[in-house]
């Protein structure tokens, strides 16, 4: 069982991910509505996996990975976009996201990215 971040600026995407996460069997350790509570989150939780999504306010996802990364260069964020948002998804795995996953989300995929990167 891993301990997850989720981060979403929308609550109902946030409990969305949440119940798909907890049916794949692990545990949400905390949430972020945006990229400076995760980065927050993640030096206090210091969770196995953050979902992370792109666009929020206060910061964005992609500066977000950034700035998990200086926290733990090994940190495994997914990013989880709209389509359309491939510049930016691009960056985040510049970056140094493992992955993203396209909303609107399907369990599978969200179970499947899991796996791969856990």
């Amino acid at each position: 069982m891993a301990r997850i971040l989720v981060t979403d600026d929308a609550a109902f995407m946030r409990l969305q991910l949440k119940d798909m996460v907890t049916k794949a069997g692990h545990e949400v350790v905390g949430e972020a509505e945006n990229g400076k509570v995760a980065a927050a989150l993640y030096q206090e939780l210091r969770p196995d996996l953050v979902t992370m999504d792109i666009t929020m306010p206060e910061m964005d996802g992609v500066t977000a990975v950034k700035e998990i990364k200086k926290i733990d260069p090994n940190a495994k964020v997914i990013m989880c976009s709209a389509m359309g948002q491939q510049a930016m998804v691009v960056e985040a795995i510049q970056a140094g996201a493992k992955d993203f996953i396209v909303k609107p989300f399907s369990a599978d995929r969200i179970k499947e990215a899991l796996q791969k990167h856990l």
